[in-house]
């Protein structure tokens, strides 16, 4: 390596003192005159994590996890309630307009075979479109539960082809579920959730997505997209913390298979039967992640919403990649398939470079980063939601930079 950026390696005394009055910016281009600033609670001795998740949470969603609830009582059943009623809101649809939140134990996995064990009916078939780990692993929840299906592949920098699933749809009529992951966080790729809906709902068959790290931080209506299901987890963009995802439906097309669930714990109309009965979950709910939640959802409206956490995310991101572009680092993917989630780059080909040293080296400074998980290549990953701002990224830029002069790494 040439040179290394003095701006990000000089100054960490401006980010310390940012840290000390509580409060950092939302960027921070000296070019640029300064921007309001948003108040970030010290994170306490936590590393910063930049992954696609679990994420850093903010001390207020920490500290909301340090009361008890009692899982029968009203006053919890009624925040049960309230956020179920914020996530379809969220998706820009509500009980009214036909959709109903379920709420489900587990992580983001579960929520997506619980869908899988309840809303594909007995001789029915799945089509899944793949294009990285995550997809993969659609495949295998379908493989274990025995459901017909079939696979449309494409390479892990490209997204699924439109015309290439209207062909698959029209060639097999047995086909009634279409199931996608939105941003597939194996590369970062955002798939194209407009074009897939288009060819879904024109043929009429359920159309099924993933939504884990984008729902949040990427606007989506269910009702303008025709999703019939979509699965997100608490611990992404809406910055909670693990315990539980969400599945918001359809109420018709989840219904129509009632009775007919592939499992006693996953089965989304029991669990959705029960909080019409009594507001409750049927087994014993994750009553801290909950509380962190709640205070997740509050966080979320008074930083202006999805759009506006989505904008602190891109500018995340793009603090990332102009960085690391200066550095010397390379992305993986194309600019325009790429997401402000999560970004993988290139192992350099340093012979210096070892991942799990450089991993190691970054992590004694406070900062984890993700490996990488294509299955060709070797790639790493850094995310760029969660409670980080712009002034972390460039933190995250400083430390890169000080480990790869230390273990003389060549970009």
């Amino acid at each position: 390596m040439d040179t290394i950026r003095p701006s990000v390696l000089f100054q960490p005394e401006r980010l310390v003192a940012l840290r000390s009055t509580g409060y950092v910016p939302l960027t921070q281009h000296d070019s640029h005159p300064p921007k309001p600033l948003m108040p970030i609670p010290s994170r306490a001795s936590d590393k910063a994590l930049f992954t696609p998740g679990p994420l850093t949470t903010s001390l207020a969603v920490k500290q909301a996890m340090l009361h008890d609830a009692g899982s029968w009582h009203f006053e919890f059943n009624a925040k049960v309630a309230a956020i179920r009623k914020t996530l379809l809101h969220l998706g820009g649809v509500s009980q009214a307009a036909g959709y109903e939140c379920i709420l489900l134990q587990g992580s983001g996995s579960f929520g997506v075979e619980s869908v899988f064990a309840t809303a594909v009916p007995p001789n029915g078939k799945v089509l899944v479109l793949v294009n990285g780990a995550y997809g993969e692993r659609m495949v295998q929840m379908l493989q274990h539960a025995k459901i017909n299906h079939s696979v449309l592949r494409f390479p892990e920098n490209e997204a699924p082809d439109a015309t290439a699933v209207a062909k698959a749809l029209d060639e097999d009529p047995s086909i009634g579920f279409v199931a996608v992951i939105h941003c597939e966080t194996t590369t970062g790729i955002l798939n194209p959730l407009e074009e897939l809906s288009k060819v879904v709902k024109q043929r009429e068959r359920a159309f099924f997505v993933d939504a884990m790290s984008s729902f949040g931080a990427v606007p989506i209506d269910l009702e303008s997209l025709g999703i019939d299901f979509m699965v997100s987890s608490a611990n992404k963009a809406i910055e909670g913390v693990p315990g539980f995802s969400y599945i918001l439906a359809r109420r018709e097309a989840l219904l129509a298979n009632e009775g007919h669930a592939r499992s006693l714990c996953l089965d989304l109309v029991a669990q959705l039967r029960c909080f019409e009965k009594n507001g409750q979950f049927r087994y014993s709910p994750p009553t801290h992640s909950l509380l962190a939640f709640e205070q997740a959802l509050k966080e979320l409206e008074e930083e202006g919403g999805i759009e506006a956490r989505g904008q602190r995310y891109a500018e995340n991101h793009q603090t990332l990649i102009t960085g690391m572009r200066e550095l010397g680092f390379k992305s993986y993917l194309p600019e325009a398939l790429q997401s402000f989630i999560i970004t993988s780059f290139h192992y350099p080909t340093s012979p210096a470079f070892d991942f799990q040293t450089f991993y190691r080296r970054l992590s004694d400074k406070g900062k984890i980063i993700y490996p990488g998980k294509i299955s060709q290549g070797d790639l790493f990953r850094i995310g760029s939601i969660g409670r980080l701002f712009p002034a972390d990224m460039e933190a995250l830029i400083d430390a890169i930079a000080r480990v790869t002069q230390e273990l003389k790494i060549t970009l």
